[in-house]
């Protein structure tokens, strides 16, 4: 079976804190290294009520401190709010502090919306520097070459795998141009997914990084004990994309037993087309969705997103997606 790995965005539950949601990721973190998963990886959004890992890389620190063998990671970065040099610095003190277990995941999107990128002094054309910046960042990590000026301290030398991440086209050509292994955010804009790795596996250059194509794909997973109860947990993500697609992010909400007339046809239609890639339900029932998906797609390893309003439920959903591994 393929290696699975952690999508966390550190909920921040309605009328939790930000403090309970790093607890809770430390938890899950630990957890999922007992579990045996291979990677455990933070997001970076900004002035969402709802989402924690803003500043990914402390929290990087943080997650990799309090665990002992699990990969801790980026997924992503979102590197046009980054000057390449300050993600080069920052990930070679990771890796410096814990070496062989960070990963450098990078994304163009700005993790944000309009205001906020201004906020954050991104320059509304930075997204289109996107290829330039990586290649830039990637030099950072090679061993300083004889008079050069500007260097990534620490980080030069230092073997720090870089993922692209993408939910189109675009990054899939870049990581095969690049030789860089693919993650596909398909746990919510699955549209491109197929396109995409098949244009990723077919352009893939090799590179002195990585060989041959390695694509990771994400999964939404809501298990629990039953398949009622799987279907009452999935209802606060469905809660939360509502919002978010309504303009009114908030604390991410508890289920509910019912969803009669919390939004309109079209609002669900949008809901079944972007969580798509999810797989609801009991035991029996993870099992067969996580194979059926794997068994489709053919990832070279599949990264699992949990959202779950309690953490007792989300702890024992990873458990058992983490059974599901087993044939």
């Amino acid at each position: 079976m393929i290696p699975f790995s952690v999508l966390d965005l550190s909920l921040i539950v309605r009328g939790g804190d930000a403090a309970t949601a790093f607890r809770n990721s430390l938890a899950l973190a630990r957890h999922a290294e007992a579990l045996g998963f291979n990677r455990y990886w933070v997001a970076e959004h900004h002035s969402m009520p709802a989402i924690a890992s803003a500043a990914t890389a402390v929290l990087i620190g943080h997650l990799a401190a309090g665990t002992r063998t699990i990969r801790v990671g980026s997924g992503g970065i979102m590197l046009p709010n980054h000057a390449p040099l300050a993600i080069a610095e920052q990930f070679g003190t990771l890796e410096s502090l814990f070496p062989g277990r960070i990963d450098l995941g990078l994304g163009r999107a700005p993790g944000s919306d309009q205001e906020t990128m201004r906020a954050l002094r991104r320059d509304p054309a930075s997204a289109d520097r996107f290829p330039q910046d990586v290649v830039e960042l990637l030099h950072y990590f090679d061993p300083p070459a004889p008079g050069q000026r500007v260097r990534a301290v620490p980080g030069a030398g230092l073997d720090i795998p870089v993922w692209l991440l993408g939910s189109s086209l675009f990054s899939a050509h870049l990581a095969a141009s690049l030789g860089l292994p693919f993650a596909f955010a398909s746990h919510f804009a699955p549209d491109q997914m197929e396109d995409a790795v098949a244009l990723y596996r077919q352009r893939f250059t090799p590179s002195r990084r990585l060989d041959a194509p390695y694509v990771m794909l994400a999964l939404n997973v809501v298990a629990a004990d039953s398949d009622e109860t799987a279907r009452l947990l999935f209802t606060s993500h469905q809660q939360q994309f509502v919002a978010l697609r309504r303009g009114m992010p908030g604390q991410f909400p508890p289920p509910v037993a019912s969803t009669e007339g919390l939004w309109t046809p079209a609002e669900q239609a949008g809901i079944d087309r972007a969580l798509a890639c999810s797989v609801v339900g009991g035991p029996a029932a993870a099992r067969a969705g996580i194979h059926a998906f794997i068994a489709r797609h053919r990832p070279d390893e599949l990264m699992i997103v949990g959202a779950i309003h309690d953490q007792a439920a989300r702890l024992r959903s990873f458990e058992i997606a983490a059974a599901a591994r087993t044939r």
